[in-house]
């Protein structure tokens, strides 16, 4: 029976056991797109990346990303995961930069060793259809009050759509409890699958924002930590100005209403009418292992 090397990282961590955990693959171009998508439902994370040889192509390491229930083409937390293992246990060296290729393209990553944050930078931002107020606060089963009306709620994407939507409070956030009826009814009709609350009030008062993300479609009913939903949320900040400046460096904490709390750092800013994105966090190793493959 042949076998495969494999790594559990946690990523947007604030020490092990916190953060979204990731199932790391090596060599593993000899996999099926069938075994692949079996392997990423048993394990059942939100994502598994499978790193498809331990030698560059095009400059990068091809990757692919699956989440328990389909293909993606890009994710944020998996390609953070994926560049520690990468520099890791493949270059076994420190390095100051790699490249990713995904299905959506490829993603510079850059490591600060002295602040221990690995960055990605994520592709330009495109925007979407503005979503309609009152069928989200029937999908999230909050009151049409505690959204923000100052700003859109509107799909945005940096590599894979989410519809952003902002709201007032803290309480409005910890009291999203999604109606998975109205919700597969609003995504037959958006490009995004998955939905991004945030708001100004925090757990954690040295954060910016707290964010929770809703992705059943992918099966993932809530994300620990989302890197692709937050590049996009960085993208939404700076083009309605959330913060009144065309440039930001903040801290973004998501996942403890699910405990798995985490930390995104998020750089943006804007020029000659370009957005351009930063997402950075922590990565901490948990396990390794051998898996059979059929």
């Amino acid at each position: 029976m042949s076998k495969i090397n494999y790594s559990i990282v946690d990523v947007f961590s604030q020490g092990k056991y916190t953060g979204n955990q990731l199932a790391v693959f090596k060599n593993a171009g000899n996999i099926s797109d069938r075994e692949m998508q079996q392997i990423a439902k048993e394990i059942h994370f939100s994502e598994t990346t499978f790193i498809l040889s331990d030698k560059e192509s095009a400059g990068g390491y091809d990757v692919r990303i699956f989440t328990p229930n389909e293909e993606v083409p890009f994710a944020g937390h998996p390609t953070l995961g994926t560049a520690y293992i990468i520099q890791n246990e493949i270059l076994n060296e420190p390095t100051d930069k790699l490249l990713l290729n995904f299905k959506g393209g490829q993603i510079p990553v850059s490591f600060d060793r002295q602040e221990e944050i690995i960055w990605m930078k994520q592709n330009k931002p495109t925007f979407g259809q503005i979503v309609d107020s009152n069928k989200v606060s029937e999908v999230l089963n909050i009151g049409k009050e505690s959204i923000d009306d100052q700003f859109p709620i509107q799909e945005v994407s940096t590599g894979l759509p989410v519809i952003i939507v902002p709201l007032k409070s803290l309480e409005a956030v910890k009291k999203v409890r999604v109606n998975k009826e109205k919700y597969y009814e609003l995504i037959e009709n958006t490009d995004a699958k998955a939905i991004m609350v945030f708001s100004p009030e925090t757990y954690d008062s040295t954060n910016d924002l707290n964010v929770r993300d809703f992705a059943d479609y992918f099966g993932v009913p809530e994300d620990a930590a989302t890197g692709s939903s937050n590049g996009c949320l960085a993208s939404y900040l700076i083009k309605y100005r959330y913060f009144e400046k065309s440039e930001i460096s903040i801290r973004v904490e998501q996942g403890y209403e699910i405990k798995r709390p985490s930390l995104l750092f998020l750089k943006a800013h804007e020029n000659n009418g370009e957005i351009t994105v930063h997402v950075g966090g922590q990565v901490d190793k948990v396990a390794q292992g051998e898996w059979f493959l059929s």
